[in-house]
């Protein structure tokens, strides 16, 4: 189980486009699936910027209930059954107003071309609070996640989120390189991490947005001091 929720992540946290199913409100309570783009901020909760005419929207302010289905590559060449896929169950709700303008600057630094949508009135950003997720991985791989992982937890290093960033592009700037070439092929001796999220950071290399994943979550900054050791140790071969 451990291996799957890994895997989930790495999907969850690389990808940026899924199907969301929602309830049909003219359609007598039918699934309605739509393509989406999304985000991911600090916990695993799922962040939408959707508009008020989509029927996905009217949809969710008829009933709350949501799925977001997300599918990777296929580990066999021609069966798409093979597909790693990640649904996503929860609740859709409209982001409250104290926490728009956090979400927005957020939103728009991991997602650059939904700016372009913020220059049409009725476009809204909405959060996907998950209580259930459903991994299929390949073959005999499904499972249903352990959901206490994808609740909304209580994070205590977000006031430090700065003074780790900082350090990190300051005084181990080598290490990021590093895991970017490790985990991605890439060579760049100026990437620098950009967001931290509870399974790892956002790091910009070449105008690219990559994500570099800790071994185990993280909620407090002792854990997250911990993980980034371990992934320099891990790492440190793939220094240049």
């Amino acid at each position: 189980m451990k291996d799957f929720e890994k895997e989930a992540i790495k999907l969850l946290r690389s990808n940026n486009t899924g199907i969301l199913s929602t309830i049909s409100k003219i359609n007598k309570d039918y699934p309605f699936g739509s393509f989406v783009t999304y985000a991911t901020l600090i916990d695993r909760s799922i962040f939408f910027y959707l508009s008020d005419i989509a029927e996905h929207t009217k949809n969710l302010n008829y009933k709350s209930t949501a799925c977001l289905t997300i599918v990777g590559s296929s580990s066999e060449k021609n069966d798409k059954q093979s597909s790693k896929r990640l649904s996503l169950m929860g609740n859709l709700e409209k982001v409250d107003e104290k926490s728009v303008d956090k979400t927005k600057e957020f939103f728009f630094s991991l997602r650059p071309e939904s700016k372009s949508y913020a220059n049409f009135h009725g476009f809204n950003f909405y959060k996907l609070k998950i209580n259930k997720a459903r991994w299929i991985g390949g073959f005999g791989k499904i499972a249903w996640l352990d959901e206490n992982n994808w609740v909304e937890n209580t994070v205590k290093w977000t006031d430090k989120e700065k003074d780790i960033i900082d350090h990190m592009n300051s005084d181990h700037s080598d290490t990021i390189s590093a895991a970017i070439n490790y985990i991605h092929g890439i060579k760049d001796k100026n990437a620098k991490i950009k967001h931290l999220t509870i399974d790892g950071y956002y790091a910009i290399s070449n105008s690219k947005l990559l994500f570099i994943q800790t071994p185990e979550p993280c909620f407090t900054s002792e854990q997250y001091r911990k993980n980034l050791i371990i992934l320099s140790k891990q790492h440190h071969k793939h220094k240049f």
